[in-house]
């Protein structure tokens, strides 16, 4: 399956499969689902990374479980919008789970997820170690929901001729 678009990949997924969004990290990778109607992303797993083939099978077994039809990566871009040696790894993380598993994978910017969900979670008052149980899920789940809002939202309309 290709890597595509974001506002594409509706056309490569079946009507009733949800969305995992993945938070992928050097040390974690955060999971997030959607529901069926890709409405709304709920953080769902952490997976502390080990080797890549035992990453990809972990999520394998999760793709299988939940009936997901498609992959959102969260993209890590630099504030100026250009991809350093992190996003450059995410990439080829992405490519190599394609060689995996076949689904439609698509890339989501992710510029200062982590540092908005961190600020919603202190605002809410969780421990330090609360926070550090969940923010790679969470931070999946605020990247899924993204596209999920973006992909919902019709196309703009074009301006008329000469308008």
């Amino acid at each position: 399956m290709p890597i595509c678009n974001p506002s594409d990949l509706k056309h490569f997924i079946p009507g009733g499969a949800r969305l995992l969004g993945l938070d992928v990290g050097t040390k974690t990778i955060g999971m997030a689902l959607s529901d069926t109607t890709w409405l709304v992303a709920t953080p769902f797993d952490t997976i502390r990374r080990t080797r890549f083939r035992e990453d990809a099978k972990r999520l394998a077994a999760e793709i299988d479980r939940h009936h997901v039809g498609g992959i959102v990566v969260g993209l890590p871009v630099s504030l100026d919008g250009s991809e350093g040696p992190r996003a450059q790894s995410v990439r080829q993380f992405a490519r190599n789970l394609l060689q995996q598993i076949d689904l439609p994978v698509a890339f989501w910017d992710e510029r200062l997820s982590t540092a908005a969900v961190e600020r919603e979670m202190i605002a809410a008052d969780l421990s330090r170690k609360r926070r550090a149980e969940i923010i790679d899920k969470v931070a999946a789940a605020y990247i899924l929901q993204g596209l999920l809002d973006r992909v919902r939202r019709p196309d703009p309309v074009p301006p008329p001729p000469g308008g």
